[in-house]
């Protein structure tokens, strides 16, 4: 196989204000963005910008197209599962730097591998990148570094990962 033909980035909401969050994907060339979040809104005034609606009036004034993947998003009890660990190493969601193991297999068995990524794949823009968005700051802090992985795996896909600066 050449070069990959499909660019993918992915970014988180923490670390970002609403402006610095378009002018990431703008940069990045993004022409779809395609949310992973099983709830679509963020807790705290200074991420009200990334809550659904919000969120895509802004993408849709960037000129970046939107689609929510539900059937990507980790269930709750997952959710719960990552929390516990979370509590039991005395970190916070926000401040999370890595996945716990158990929660990582899991989405993967449960999720990732009865997920038919074939029709997301095809719809992906063939010009510019398409950003795989969720909440945390740090990929591997998020599910949906395993959403990466897996594209790049099984399709002609490359994958950066974005921060905030």
């Amino acid at each position: 196989m050449g070069d990959p033909v499909l660019r993918m980035v992915t970014i988180g909401v923490y670390g970002f204000d609403a402006e610095s969050f378009v002018e990431r994907l703008r940069h990045a060339d993004a022409h779809l963005l395609l949310d992973v979040r099983q709830r679509r809104g963020v807790r705290g005034p200074e991420y009200a910008w990334a809550n659904s609606a919000r969120l895509q009036a802004a993408l849709a004034e960037a000129g970046i197209g939107y689609e929510h993947h539900l059937e990507l998003a980790p269930t709750t009890e997952l959710r719960q599962l990552q929390y516990a660990e979370d509590d039991r190493q005395g970190v916070g969601k926000r401040s999370r730097r890595e996945l716990a193991p158990e929660y990582a297999r899991r989405y993967v068995n449960e999720i990732l591998d009865s997920a038919d990524l074939k029709p997301i794949v095809a719809g992906l823009p063939n010009q510019g990148t398409t950003a795989l968005f969720c909440v945390e700051r740090d990929p591997e802090a998020c599910h949906r570094s395993l959403i990466a992985q897996r594209l790049t795996e099984d399709n002609d896909v490359s994958v950066e990962h974005l921060r905030p600066m």
